[in-house]
């Protein structure tokens, strides 16, 4: 299953908040084990997000999108969603419940037209409630494709991808990732060129040309990270992969020059 992520915001692209949805969302599936090759940043526009779809559909199995399910004028991301998957708009009781419930609670004396737009959801998904706002989420299929949506919000989005979609995407991953990262020592901590990662790279060897396990050099402000990735059909399992090859990695290393090891 190869999945991509549209975040859907003029002000990301901006730069006016920084889009941590992606990240989120990249590390979610990377520890499912779903291959994720591409990201996007799209504005508030129909006809754009419509193109970035075709786009992500033509090398992708789904897409997970983010923003744009607010109860304003530019908010179209939904009502363009179910028109790309030809999906009938009915209004679910349930979402319109927990959105006045939740905005009584505010002091708001009654629901607006408009909010009451972020009830309305497709016929026939799987809706994502909201208990950290009033836009409901909600997960899509045609011929193949899927599409899971939710709201923009950091604080909305990651506990209903919790409760949500992280048990429904199980279902389409045959393993799990499991990274450990190991922290050398930085330039300012120990004043010898060994701790910077080309040199680190080096003295890994062929270790870096391991399949599974992988091994990966990044070079950080404050030191080099070394993170070891192993794939398997559980954490059990790729916990056994991982063990050999970080005393391995640690020996070429020196261990006298690591900060730390830990579980990504």
């Amino acid at each position: 299953m190869v999945v991509e992520i549209i975040c859907v915001g003029t002000e990301i692209l901006l730069g006016d908040i920084v889009n941590t949805n992606a990240q989120f969302l990249a590390r979610q599936l990377s520890h499912l084990g779903l291959d994720c090759f591409y990201q996007t940043v799209v504005g508030d526009n129909p006809e754009r997000i419509r193109a970035a779809l075709d786009v992500a559909y033509s090398r992708s199995d789904m897409v997970i999108l983010t923003g744009g399910l607010g109860p304003t004028k530019d908010d179209l991301t939904k009502e363009m969603l179910m028109k790309y998957f030809h999906k009938e708009v009915i209004l679910d009781e349930k979402a319109l419940s927990l959105m006045e419930s939740r905005l009584l609670s505010r002091g708001f004396k009654g629901i607006s037209d408009s909010q009451k737009k972020q009830a309305y959801v497709p016929k026939g998904a799987i809706i994502m409630y909201n208990h950290h706002g009033t836009a409901p989420g909600c997960i899509m299929e045609r011929n193949g494709k899927y599409c899971l949506l939710f709201p923009g919000p950091p604080k909305e989005m990651q506990p209903m991808f919790e409760e949500y979609a992280l048990p429904y995407l199980k279902q389409f991953s045959e393993r799990v990732l499991v990274s450990i990262n190991i922290k050398m020592l930085s330039k300012e901590e120990i004043p010898i060129t060994i701790v910077g990662e080309g040199p680190c790279a080096e003295r890994l060897g062929d270790l870096v040309d391991s399949a599974n396990p992988t091994v990966a050099t990044y070079a950080k402000s404050d030191g080099c990270l070394i993170r070891i990735t192993a794939a398997a059909k559980d954490r059990d399992e790729a916990m056994k992969l991982l063990k050999p090859m970080v005393e391995k990695c640690k020996k070429a290393l020196g261990e006298e020059y690591i900060k730390y090891v830990e579980e990504a």
